[in-house]
């Protein structure tokens, strides 16, 4: 036996190679048909997969960085950490509470927005601190990453030494200061009524909240009625030290309606009665509608003619800006006298044809009083015309106006 292994031990297997085996030999093994068994074991030295060394020569690259930033992470860098610190350092910012701050907005979320401010902290825009307005995100506010801006700073988170900012800040201080110019400038702006108490309603102006007193709203409606409505306001008071910003619609409507001439027609409201006439709101603003001016014929008792509340159309004779006295009259409206008494309806109706009339008696007036200067005046060169009326005519009277409240009727030349 020890003969017969000492034989087999002596033998070498050389590789196996296709090449190597016979064609005969090789057809037959196509030819044979393929079985399931496991696969022959070829005697040859088998190299490592590709796959392998790609993934040792990873592995050594990764174990080499990690060593490297393990032992030596400033190796390659051209400047060091201290070198970093001392670039910030170079910096002189202020961090104090009230100081103005140029910064961009790099983040939101539903909470506000983070903002690069260029110091060693992050700072933060809370959302109640975005708008001088209600909203529920900051794109409302127009604020998107990219955004660049001035914020205020109004404090310091103690968690993560984070800067709180402020737009609002900012927005209010420029909101008082337009108030105080619009104001000056003594303007009618329009406020949204957002809520009302005992004493009147409060509007947003310029995204401050004002107080409009109930006795300074020409209309008497309610305030409940008032609520999301727009309203004509003037300044009266400006207080940004008091936080007191008061309004007036009375003012606001006073003023449009100081655009309207002698002869206009307005619609107003009866506020009171008096023994001597009645009290009118022509909105905003009072006038007086004199017991004489109401109709041509006699007014005994005004009751019988008008009640508190009443709403009617009159003319204004007379406007004195300085004093606030406005005289009114329904008389001058009557297509026929005692039409105020009898169908004040058809009084109404008529009313711009009457003023109308009214308003060509009172130029055809004033052209004949300039005529009779031109009698005493002949260097003048001017001379009247075909109708007899001189210069040119015009249906609108004189701003001054003229108190023409008892005019005859213009007689034929």
């Amino acid at each position: 036996m020890a003969s017969i292994a000492q034989q087999f031990s002596g033998l070498r297997c050389s590789p196996v190679s296709s090449t190597r085996l016979s064609k005969p030999a090789a057809a037959t093994a196509l030819a044979a048909p393929r079985r399931n068994h496991a696969p022959a074991i070829v005697c040859g030295t088998i190299s490592p997969n590709m796959q392998t060394k790609e993934r040792l020569k990873l592995k050594e690259m990764f174990e080499e960085a990690y060593e490297r930033c393990r032992t030596a992470p400033m190796e390659g860098v051209s400047f060091t950490i201290e070198d970093f610190h001392a670039a910030i350092e170079k910096y002189d910012f202020n961090s104090e509470v009230g100081t103005k701050v140029k910064g961009t907005v790099f983040s939101t979320d539903m909470n506000g927005a983070f903002v690069d401010i260029t110091a060693k902290s992050s700072a933060y825009l809370p959302l109640q601190e975005a708008c001088i307005y209600k909203i529920k995100h900051v794109h409302e506010a127009g604020i998107f990453p990219g955004m660049r801006d001035e914020f205020i700073i109004i404090g310091e988170n103690d968690a993560d030494d984070s800067l709180i900012l402020s737009l609002r800040s900012i927005q209010y201080d420029t909101a008082w200061e337009r108030c105080r110019q619009l104001q000056a400038e003594d303007v009618v702006v329009k406020g949204k009524v957002v809520g009302a108490n005992k004493g009147g309603v409060v509007a947003l102006v310029e995204g401050l909240r004002g107080f409009v007193p109930f006795s300074q709203i020409s209309t008497k409606s309610a305030a409940e009625e008032l609520l999301d409505k727009e309203l004509p306001l003037k300044f009266v008071e400006v207080d940004e030290d008091q936080s007191r910003l008061v309004l007036s619609n009375r003012k606001a409507m006073a003023d449009s309606q100081a655009q309207l001439g002698i002869g206009s027609v307005v619609t107003g409201t009866v506020q009171s009665l008096k023994p001597y006439g009645a009290f009118i709101d022509i909105g905003g603003m009072n006038g007086l509608l004199h017991v004489s001016q109401i109709s041509h014929d006699r007014v005994s008792d005004i009751a019988t003619v008008l009640q508190p509340g009443d709403t009617l159309k009159v003319m204004i004779l007379s406007h004195d800006r300085d004093r606030g006295r406005v005289s009114l009259s329904t008389k001058k409206l009557e297509p026929t006298p005692g039409d105020m008494i009898r169908n004040p309806k058809l009084v109404f109706e008529k009313a711009e044809e009457m003023a109308q009339t009214f308003r060509q008696r009172i130029a055809q007036a004033e052209a004949m009083a300039r005529a009779d200067m031109l009698r005493f005046q002949p260097e003048s060169g001017l001379t009247l015309n075909s109708d007899g009326l001189f210069g040119p005519l015009s249906a609108e009277l004189p701003e001054e106006g003229l108190d023409l409240s008892d005019l005859p009727l213009a007689e034929e030349p």
